[in-house]
């Protein structure tokens, strides 16, 4: 039966993370010498082909000490994916340092055997303390995890980043109980919680992608009915964190407990693992909404949350209007790709076009194909007709500032749109050029952009989130269009003239 429950300081366990991070004791740095050790004697390639990022020790004191002390005397925990064994290190002895008397069983999974040397002895130092029994399972998580009856108060875990294909023996075991998942720290984190005992609690580390998107809609709904979240931390830094691996990856930590669902949930934030962290408490519904999870760490992300719901509440389907991905792909259709215009060519649209707010094409510094060769019928389904369209960039650089990036393209020929571009339109067909340069303008907004960080976690801009971004009134976009800006703080200025009319009209 589900609970709800109030995070309070002393309810037996820490809701928010420690804002001073102890001292490594000789333990820890044994372990994390070892976990050095470890994953440079893995090959890049070898780690990617297994998802395998080991956890930095700072990263793991503070997975630790998020941790709820248990009310009895003894504890049950599980580290699937164990690697060499950092964070049962690191939350064993945390909870020895708390809690002096108790009784400690810790079951390992791990089935690269490669990693059982250094794991072993992590374990073994680990029950030379005395109050610890330590056991290491050699097996696939995912078969082990649906075959076992056991249950756990605690587990822990830095899942594995890689995806499970259609015919991954595990997918189709999974699948086979139930479970719908794209990724396979989505399956960790989903079976952590299935065996934890009702009020247990799981502390994962994670990328972000899961808590926004269609590819991971079933995997949220599943999870989050399962177990609420208390404490999530999100690292502005998508590089810093796990920087001896070199992930490219925003990474967060979440304390999520089966059963239990809070009123409130804290969120707190960090630009990596070294500086302190920005903590915020905020209402539980707040964060977890059905179709995606917010994440207003700050207070600027709950001004921007804020803001938007006071000013906006249509999606794109309520104005009548899509949003889809070019239909090009280049290694696909390299014989009708040309770098220089040909008779009966069509223009064929880049990310690389889109400079300024603007539209440019042709573009002499743009290296990609810039014509499309579409001669024969079956070619021509990738054109869109002669219209009006807004383009919206799918991923973004380091160094771009923004997420959102729009421009307005018209054309009185027929287009091809490349896949690394999102496109609006109105039944497949182009846009009033005023609603057009309002869509744009809008988008291109530090309100619009501030917003939609707050629920992707992604560089890239996925044609779903664009259906549920909301947006103001055709009305209010088609009076944005109006407006000639000509840097971002005449757009955001535009944006809040217009838009805070919403109640006048």
């Amino acid at each position: 039966m589900s609970q709800t429950s109030s995070l309070v300081q002393g309810e037996g366990g820490y809701p928010f993370l420690p804002l001073d991070f102890p001292a490594p004791t000789s333990l820890l740095a044994q372990a994390e010498s070892r976990r050095i050790k470890t994953q440079a004697s893995l090959g890049p390639t070898e780690q990617a082909q297994r998802g395998q990022y080991f956890t930095p020790l700072k990263v793991a004191q503070l997975m630790a000490g998020l941790a709820r002390l248990p009310g009895q005397s003894a504890v049950k925990i599980l580290d699937p994916g164990a690697g060499s064994g950092i964070l049962s290190v690191a939350l064993v002895s945390y909870l020895l340092a708390e809690k002096p008397d108790l009784e400690i069983s810790l079951t390992v999974v791990e089935n690269d055997a490669t990693l059982h040397p250094a794991l072993l002895k992590s374990l073994r130092e680990l029950e030379k303390l005395g109050s610890v029994k330590t056991f290491l399972v050699g097996q696939n998580f995912l078969e082990w995890a649906l075959g076992t009856d056991q249950r756990f108060d605690l587990v822990i875990q830095n899942p594995p980043y890689a995806k499970l294909s259609a015919q991954d023996r595990g997918q189709k075991l999974l699948r086979s109980r139930g479970v719908t998942v794209p990724n396979i720290y989505a399956a960790f984190m989903l079976l952590g919680v299935q065996l934890l005992r009702d009020g247990g609690q799981q502390i994962s580390i994670t990328p972000r992608s899961w808590m926004n998107g269609s590819y991971y809609a079933r995997f949220r709904q599943d999870f989050t009915a399962l177990a609420g979240l208390d404490t999530i931390h999100v690292f502005e830094s998508r590089d810093r964190v796990f920087a001896d691996s070199e992930v490219l990856q925003e990474a967060l930590i979440v304390s999520a407990r089966k059963g239990v669902f809070p009123d409130q949930i804290r969120l707190t934030s960090s630009h990596d693992q070294h500086d302190l962290s920005a903590s915020r408490t905020v209402p539980y519904t707040d964060v977890v909404t059905p179709d995606f999870i917010y994440l207003p760490a700050t207070d600027r992300d709950a001004e921007a949350v804020s803001w938007m719901h006071q000013h906006a509440s249509s999606h794109l389907s309520d104005l009548g209007l899509g949003v889809s991905t070019g239909k090009v792909v280049g290694f696909r259709a390299k014989e009708l790709l040309s770098q220089t215009y040909l008779p009966g060519a069509y223009p064929l649209l880049q990310a690389s076009h889109l400079s300024g707010g603007e539209v440019q094409h042709p573009r002499e510094s743009v290296k990609k194909p810039q014509w499309y060769i579409g001669l024969a019928e079956e070619d021509k389904k990738a054109l869109l007709p002669a219209g009006t369209y807004v383009l919206l960039k799918r991923f973004s650089t380091k160094e771009e500032k923004r997420r959102l990036v729009a421009a307005v393209w018209s054309s009185d020929t027929p287009s091809a749109f490349d896949n690394k571009l999102n496109y609006i339109h109105q039944a497949g067909k182009g846009l009033d050029p005023e609603l057009a340069q309002g869509l744009a303008l809008y988008l291109n907004s530090g309100q619009a952009d501030n917003y939609f960080r707050v629920f992707s976690g992604h560089t890239q801009v996925n044609a779903g989130d664009m259906k549920k971004l909301l947006f103001p009134s055709l009305d209010q976009l088609r009076a944005l269009g109006k407006i000639s800006c000509k840097n971002q703080d005449e757009i955001d200025s535009a944006v809040e003239k217009i838009l805070s009319k919403s109640g006048e009209d």
